[in-house]
């Protein structure tokens, strides 16, 4: 017979997902391929590629895609991913620059990740740095912040040899990365850093790796969604345990601004670059990244908003759902910022 709707969706959840969406999640569901969250840490860092998501691509060998390493505060090395535009259709340069965080909840992704939505991002006529900062629990969190930090200042210095523009810099990044955004925002208007776009997609705003239960949270599409089939409550924990264990998130929490955990505390919220907010809305994190739009606009920050309707925190990657859009959308966002015309 097959699984059906109603064995994997809530009643509620299903009448807002989209049913080509609902066709999807059936079909992963009956090809009996564990959820990430249901699998060991070590059996997934034992095998990368099976566990790897279904949309990861090696563009290794594509033109005008290479990989480097940038040296991080504490000198490990960071992995990141070079992509230059067409200089037949865009010049010579010198580019704008978008730099990009994968999601993964912190503890999953690679240069494969997002190395899809990047070719695409190029096509804007930027340079793309992918960035794959480090990873918990190998890495304390808040290491991937000073990874990412480091490749934005790197690049202003470098800004010759990639053939950019160090004032014309733009950040983006999906769920964790989006996270890591929200704070270089902060942190580049602090340090004087000029940003053309924060690019945030289904971000996480608020603690909720550190929450013991997903009633914690006080936004309600947190509790709507916490048993929905993708990122459910039970997804978060597995994050949040990895990056936060119980007996050291005290410990963890102390060595970094609490709106780091948090971005939605960060203390100042005037002189921040222009934002670009896109949530789904069947995504637990949906009004949070919504909540930290709404404070950047009552500290008179522009800021532009749209939610996906019928969609699921993974949206932008599948091809035949809403990516297309995506992807368009990502390009308009990135020339207007940039000027390109």
């Amino acid at each position: 017979m097959g699984i059906k709707a109603e064995d994997v969706f809530p009643p509620h959840i299903l009448a807002k997902y989209d049913p080509e969406m609902v066709k999807y999640v059936l079909a992963t569901k009956e090809s009996g391929i564990p959820a990430q969250h249901e699998v060991p840490i070590a059996e997934i860092r034992a095998n990368p590629a099976k566990y790897a998501a279904a949309w990861s691509k090696d563009v290794s060998d594509y033109e005008r895609v290479v990989e480097s390493g940038v040296a991080s505060k504490d000198g490990a090395k960071v992995p990141i991913m070079i992509y230059h535009p067409d200089p037949a259709k865009f010049g010579p340069g010198p580019y704008g620059l978008h730099l990009n965080f994968h999601g993964g909840g912190f503890v999953l992704g690679s240069l494969t990740t997002d190395a899809d939505l990047c070719l695409g991002m190029r096509d804007a006529g930027v340079v793309v740095i992918d960035v794959n900062y480090r990873h918990c629990p190998e890495t304390i969190w808040g290491k991937c912040v000073e990874d990412a930090w480091a490749v934005l200042l790197w690049a202003r210095e470098s800004a010759n040899s990639l053939k950019i523009s160090p004032d014309s810099i733009s950040l983006g990044g999906i769920s964790a990365g989006a996270h890591i955004c929200l704070i270089m925002q902060h942190m580049a208007r602090d340090a004087g850093v000029p940003l053309k776009l924060c690019l945030a997609t289904v971000p996480a705003a608020s603690e909720g790796f550190i929450y013991n239960d997903y009633t914690e949270s006080p936004f309600k599409s947190f509790h709507d969604f916490a048993f929905g089939p993708v990122l459910p409550w039970a997804r978060m924990k597995f994050f949040g345990d990895l990056c936060f264990p119980r007996d050291k998130a005290e410990e963890i929490q102390a060595m970094w601004p609490d709106w780091w955990v948090a971005p939605l505390k960060a203390k100042n919220w005037t002189g921040l670059c222009d934002t670009f907010i896109r949530t789904g809305e069947c995504d637990p994190l949906r009004d949070e990244g919504e909540a930290y739009g709404s404070k950047l606009i009552e500290g008179g920050n522009k800021v532009t908003m749209k939610r996906y309707i019928g969609a699921p925190h993974i949206f932008m990657y599948l091809d035949w759902f809403r990516k297309h859009e995506f992807d368009a959308d990502t390009v308009t966002a990135l020339q207007n910022a940039h000027g390109i015309a």
